[in-house]
This record gives C-alpha cells, structure tokens and sequence, in this order.
C-alpha cells in the first residue's frame, strides 16, 4: 500500500506524458519514492546476509554469543548509517523538485495537455493570435484538476473533548494524499465550485504513558506495557471520497468583453465531508531487547470501524490552507467509550 497513492496519482496521465515525451512532477516523484525503498530493501537483505554468517560462525563455535551478539549490532549501525547517507541524496533530490514545483519550472499533466490543445487550436485558425486562443480555451474550462497534500495533528474526541487525551498532541499526526477536481458550478459566475476526488488518509495515534492497544473480546483497550517502550504508535489508513463545496474569491477578469476565469488565486473556503473503507490497521511498538533495537508490528481490525465518514472544512490562500476535519463514525465500533477521530493541519492544493 505505501506505492498506492503515487500509483493513484499517476495512472490517468501516464499514457498522455509518454505521448508528449516529457516527465510530469507526478512521475519524478514516483521515480525518487521508488529509489528510496530500493535503497531501504537493498541494505536490509545485506545486513540479513550478515547477520547469518555471524549465526554460522556462533553455530560452529568459533566465536562466542557474547562476540555475536557485538557484531550484530555494528553490522546494524553500519547499514543504518548506509541507508541514511543514501536516502539524504534522494531527499535532497526530492527537495528540489518540489522547489521547482513551487517555482512552476515543472509542467504537469494538465498544462501538458492544455498545451497541446492550444497548439492545435492555433495550428488550425492562424488568424487568431496565440494569447487570443489560449485564453478563449481557458475560459471556457470549467473543470481542473489538484494534486492533494495534507499533513498536521491527530488525536481523538472523548466525551465531546480533546483535553486529558490518551494520546500524545505532538506525537501524533495525520497526512493525506489524493487527487481532486474542481468544477465551476456557474458558467459565468467563478464563486461556487464543486470539489471532489479520491485520497489516502493515514491518522496515527501515539498513546501516553508507556501504553498500547490490547484486543479484549470486542473491546480494545489502552494497558501499561510490561516493559518500557521507546514508541508506540497506532496507525490506521483510509481510502476516501471527499467532497467540497467550495467558495473562491479569485474573481474573474475580461478581455474584450469575455470572461476569463482563474482558480487558487486570493482567499478560498471550503465546506463538505468524505467517506470511504478503512484499508489497513497497525500498530507498531518498539523497544530494546538486550542493548537491541526491536520492533513488533501487529496488523489486524483492533475492532475499529470498517467504514469511515466524516466532515471537514478548509480555508486559506491560493494554494495553501488551514484544515479540519473530523469522523463521525467511532474509531472502534464496540468500545464502552465511544472516541472519534480528529485531525487539524495545513493543506496543499497544487494545479
């Protein structure tokens, strides 16, 4: 599942890049995600590699358990600084072109296939000037397309209230990758539009004092674990429909007595809810065995909602805005105590 929002991203464009020739941001990002767990799975089967020798060499008896044991560990810290100082130049990579995004240096999918609409507009009616025809496209566009990204704080709401949480503020997050589209509902009006498209949620929760999830019968409960814990996180992932109304101020302009509208140009509101299927609960605890890092990783329902829906609202500037929103459904759906999701960030809309 951790390739399936780049996946989801890019599937509709692929064939109109590879016409065109040319990479989308979409599909660099792809390629530099794609790099980075080639790197993490490269240098976690060399150290399993390792690691047996060290077991063959305890095995037949020509080093001790205590040696063993010292090898092993040198031979982690080795890999990890490995996969660090590798991973650092993808980042860096990845930095970069989210600049140039930012920069608009990069063309995506939709300005790919604009383009080549325009020329064959300006192509077949070399009366007209080019600024002419592209601005005749765009104004009458109705509907364009966002990559969606949302990160921030999670937590919970137990009896009507986020105060004296199980969970820690800081430590616990959510982000959110998706598509959407946005259509002007108006045809010469450029206030109300209809948002609508498909995201991957990921709401994390990370329990205080030294906690963690137990399943008991249909309940699922916070216990003290029996060991200290360096982490403990809670994670569930959601594959939703969201859906706006949304309200922006970007106005219109004219030329020669024509509309032309623009989007994510001044303040912008949005209103509505989502709703989707939970895909995936996790939940991860670590902790040191015998001066050894060591990770559990429990997959399994935890009892929680198979089924999430909720509402959420944004508002900000151009493309950046504050975001809330929060599920009506429980997080799990037998507990004594019934607690709901939310979540509170900053979200991306990029065109």
């Amino acid at each position: 599942m951790r390739n399936f929002t780049i996946y989801l991203v890019v599937l509709l464009c692929f064939f109109a890049s590879k016409m065109l020739g040319q990479e989308t941001f979409e599909q660099r990002a792809k390629t530099i995600a794609s790099k980075i767990e080639a790197i993490t799975k490269e240098e976690k089967a060399a150290l399993k590699i390792e690691v047996e020798a060290v077991n063959n060499q305890l095995i037949n008896g020509t080093i001790t358990r205590e040696e063993a044991e010292s090898k092993k560990k040198l031979l982690a810290e080795a890999r990890a600084i490995n996969i660090e100082a590798r991973v650092a130049v993808e980042q860096e990579a990845l930095k970069n072109l989210v600049q140039e995004k930012v920069d608009d240096k990069i063309r995506t999918v939709d300005t790919l296939k604009i383009d080549r609409r325009r020329s064959i507009k300006i192509y077949l009616n070399d009366k007209k000037s080019k600024n002419d025809t592209i601005e005749k496209f765009e104004s009458e566009r109705r509907t364009t397309s966002q990559f969606v990204f949302a990160a921030g704080l999670n937590n919970v709401v137990t009896n009507k209230s986020v105060e004296k949480s199980d969970f820690r503020y800081l430590g616990s997050h959510f982000y959110e990758l998706g598509v959407s589209y946005n259509s002007r509902i108006a045809k010469n009006n450029n206030l109300l539009h209809a948002k609508y498209g498909l995201s991957v949620m990921y709401n994390n929760l990370r329990p205080t004092d030294n906690r963690s999830f137990v399943i008991n019968n249909n309940q699922t409960n916070l216990v003290v674990n029996p060991i200290d814990v360096s982490d403990s996180r809670f994670r569930n992932v959601y594959l939703v429909a969201p859906v706006h109304l949304e309200f922006d101020f970007s106005g219109k302009k004219t030329k020669e007595d024509k509309p032309f509208f623009r989007t994510h140009e001044s303040v912008r509101f949005g209103i509505g809810g989502y709703a989707g299927v939970n895909l995936k609960s996790k939940q991860i605890i670590k902790y040191d065995d015998n001066d050894l890092k060591a990770t559990d990783r429990t997959k399994g329902d935890f009892n929680t909602s198979n089924f999430i829906y909720g509402l959420s609202s944004y508002i900000g500037y151009k493309s950046t805005s504050l975001y809330l929103k929060y599920d009506l459904n429980p997080l799990f759906k037998d507990n004594t105590v019934k607690q709901n999701n939310v979540s509170l960030g900053l979200r991306f809309d990029f065109n």
